[in-house]
């Protein structure tokens, strides 16, 4: 089979591990703007390998993470030898990101993608009061809570984890509904929903339980709605090499002790 990575762009974090790592790419390579490139590579650690799938989510190309950071949940190790062979034989996933729309208190809506999660936070000591609607039908009346998220399965090992969520395998077609600290009702735990549910979080007593929204690292203060839904027009397309994919990542992260 013939290969069909041929060149390669590269961009950087600005920590002085990446800086470093990018001299060496650019010593080794001929790297090309990303407009004439067939795939690229992001040196830096989880964070920055999402601005890059934010930034060049409409590229057109993959984008091969390699670590220079700390987790590297999104990233393969960094190894500047063989690259294109490891470009070449690497795995791809897709990931659709969540496509938020959120309402804010003055009536401006501002619409953002997210790869890992949608979340609602309390802007002050009050707990926010959160009415949930799925499909257009109320589930929740009154949510009292800190918070709560929706996650993809990338970004199910995330912020969701860390909120006592699941951990979503790839390929299985759900979402993690997850509160964050929730009050009442004190059995809710959060739910799984199909991708194709339309979630809106409406916020209740507004200006004395304020709330922000953030799609990824974009931050919304004061809304007062937000709708989410699966977004199948922006794919991100990522590349794992074959011994370390990103669905047997989120396997294993199952089985950490």
């Amino acid at each position: 089979m013939k290969p069909d990575i041929h060149t390669i762009a590269c961009v950087a974090s600005d920590t002085p591990k990446a800086q470093k790592r990018f001299t060496i790419l650019k010593d080794q390579y001929r790297l090309v703007p990303i407009e004439e490139a067939d795939a690229l590579v992001a040196l830096g650690g989880d964070g920055f390998m999402l601005q890059t799938m934010h930034n060049y989510m409409d590229a057109g190309i993959p984008i091969y993470g390699m670590n220079c950071g700390t987790t590297g949940f999104l990233l393969n190790q960094f190894n500047p030898d063989g690259l294109l062979e490891q470009l070449n034989t690497a795995q791809k996933h897709i990931l659709n990101p969540l496509a938020m729309t959120a309402t804010t208190l003055s009536g401006e809506r501002i619409s953002k993608l997210a790869f890992n999660e949608v979340a609602t936070l309390r802007c002050t000591q009050q707990s926010a009061n959160i009415r949930l609607l799925i499909n257009g039908k109320e589930r929740l009346e009154n949510l009292v809570c800190d918070g709560i998220m929706i996650a993809t399965p990338a970004g199910s090992t995330a912020y969701n984890l860390s909120a006592q969520g699941p951990i979503i395998p790839l390929g299985s077609n759900v979402l993690a509904l997850t509160p964050i600290s929730p009050f009442r009702p004190r059995r809710w735990h959060g739910a799984l929903l199909p991708h194709s549910a339309v979630v809106e979080f409406e916020i209740l007593n507004t200006k004395r339980r304020p709330v922000s929204a953030s799609a990824d690292s974009f931050e919304i203060r004061e809304v007062a709605h937000i709708q989410i839904r699966e977004d199948h027009s922006h794919p991100a397309h990522i590349l794992f090499t074959p011994d370390h994919s990103l669905e047997e990542r989120i396997f294993n992260e199952q089985f950490i002790h």
